[in-house]
C-alpha cells in the first residue's frame, strides 16, 4: 500500500516576504517611511530660516511659502506618501502599515544630528510604546470589505454613526482652532496636533473613497460622472490643507521628536475608530481581538502621554530688543578686579568697566 504524498509546507511569513510582490511593498514602504521622516526635518530647518527673517507660521506667518527648503520638505513627504499608497498594491496592509512607525525612528535620530533636538530615554520610551500600540492596533484590524463604486461609499458616508463622528470631529477641530489655538497653541503640543490628527482621519476617509474612484475609472467604469466623486474630492483638498496648516504651525512651535510621534499615534488612532465606524471594521471580529485593539489603543495613549511629559522646552525665539534675555550667563573678572564681564551664552557681549573701590 503506497504511503500518502507528504502533507504541503504552510508558507511562513518569511517566504512571504521573499515572494516579489510582498517584497516590492515592503520596499516601498520602507522607502516611504525614509522620505516622510525625512521630510519633517527638512520643512522644520525651512520653518525656521523664514522665522528668521519674517513671521513664523505658528503666529501665523506664510513666509515658508517662500522659502524653497520648505518646498523641498514637501516635495519629500508627497514622495513618500506615494510610495506609501503604491506599497499597498503591492502587499497586504498588515505588513505595510506598521512600517509606517519607521518615519518617527528616522525624524528623531536626523533631529538628534541636524537640529540637535535631544530626546531623553523615558522619551525614547514613550516612542516605543507608541509604535508598539499602534502596530498592535493595525494587527487586529480585519479585512476590508471590497467596494465597487462610489455610491457605495457614499452610502456608508452618510450612515448615521459617521455623519455623527463627522460632526463631532468638526466641533472638536472648530474648539481647538477658535478657542484653544490662540491660547494654548504655543504652550500645549495637543492642539495642533489635536486638529492635525482629528482633521486627517477624515482626510484618509476622503482619500480612500478619490482613490477608489479612480481606481475604477482606469478599469473602465468611469466614477466621477457622479457628483459624490467631486464632493469626496473637495473634501479631501480641504482637509489636506487644514491639516498641513496646523501641522506646520506644530513643527515649528514644538521638538520634532516629540511632534513626530504624537503625530503618528494620535492620527492612527482617530483614522482606525473613524474606519470602525465608517466600515464597520469591526463587525466581523472576535472578542478578544477588539479587546486587542483597546489595548493597543491604551498603549498609544500611554506613550503619548510619556512623551509630553518628558518634552525638553524649546529656547524662546527673540522677535525684538526688549525680550528679555537667557537666564543662562557666566561671569569673568580678569587681573585685579577691574574689569567685570557678563556673556550670554547666545547673545552680545556685555562689558563693564568697574573701579576697584566698588568690591571694597
Amino acid at each position: 500500500m503506497a504511503s500518502p504524498p507528504p502533507p504541503l509546507p504552510v508558507p511562513s511569513m518569511a517566504a512571504s516576504l521573499l515572494n516579489s510582490s510582498n517584497f516590492k511593498g515592503v520596499l516601498l514602504a520602507v522607502v516611504s517611511s525614509a522620505f516622510i521622516g525625512s521630510s519633517f526635518i527638512i520643512k522644520k530647518k525651512g520653518l525656521k530660516k523664514a522665522g528668521a527673517s519674517g513671521p513664523r507660521a505658528s503666529v501665523g506667518g506664510y513666509g515658508y511659502l517662500l522659502e524653497p527648503l520648505w518646498w523641498m520638505g514637501m516635495i519629500t513627504m508627497i514622495v513618500g506618501e506615494i510610495a506609501n499608497f503604491v506599497a499597498y498594491v503591492f502587499a497586504p496592509a498588515t505588513l505595510v502599515t506598521p512600517l509606517g512607525a519607521l518615519s518617527i525612528i528616522v525624524s528623531a535620530v536626523l533631529a538628534h544630528f541636524l537640529l540637535n533636538e535631544k530626546l531623553q530615554k523615558m522619551g525614547m520610551l514613550g516612542c516605543l510604546l507608541c509604535i508598539v500600540g499602534s502596530v498592535v492596533i493595525v494587527l487586529h484590524a480585519s479585512d476590508e470589505s471590497s467596494l465597487t463604486s462610489v455610491e457605495e461609499i457614499w452610502e456608508l458616508a452618510i450612515q448615521p454613526a459617521f455623519l455623527l463622528y463627522t460632526a463631532s470631529a468638526i466641533a472638536v477641530s472648530l474648539v481647538l482652532i477658535l478657542y484653544c489655538a490662540p491660547r494654548y497653541g504655543q504652550t500645549n503640543i495637543l492642539v495642533y496636533i489635536g486638529i492635525c490628527s482629528i482633521i486627517g482621519s477624515l482626510t484618509v476617509m476622503s482619500i480612500k473613497a478619490v482613490g477608489i474612484a479612480i481606481e475604477l475609472t482606469l478599469e473602465g467604469t468611469n466614477q466621477f460622472k457622479y457628483f459624490q466623486a467631486w464632493v469626496f474630492l473637495m473634501v479631501s483638498v480641504t482637509c489636506i490643507m487644514t491639516q498641513l496648516n496646523y501641522l506646520n504651525m506644530a513643527l515649528d512651535t514644538f521638538n520634532t521628536a516629540v511632534v513626530s510621534p504624537i503625530y503618528y499615534a494620535l492620527f492612527t488612532s482617530f483614522t482606525i475608530l473613524a474606519s470602525v465606524i465608517m466600515f464597520k471594521d469591526w463587525s466581523g471580529l472576535s472578542a478578544s481581538s477588539i479587546v486587542s485593539e483597546l489595548c493597543g489603543f491604551i498603549t498609544v495613549l500611554s506613550g503619548t502621554a510619556i512623551l509630553h511629559s518628558t518634552r525638553e522646552p524649546d529656547p524662546p525665539f527673540i522677535t525684538d530688543l526688549y525680550t528679555p534675555l537667557s537666564p543662562k550667563v557666566s561671569w569673568h573678572i580678569q587681573g585685579n578686579g577691574e574689569i567685570w564681564k557678563q556673556k550670554d551664552e547666545d547673545g552680545p557681549d556685555f562689558v563693564a568697566i568697574l573701579r576697584q573701590d566698588y568690591f571694597k
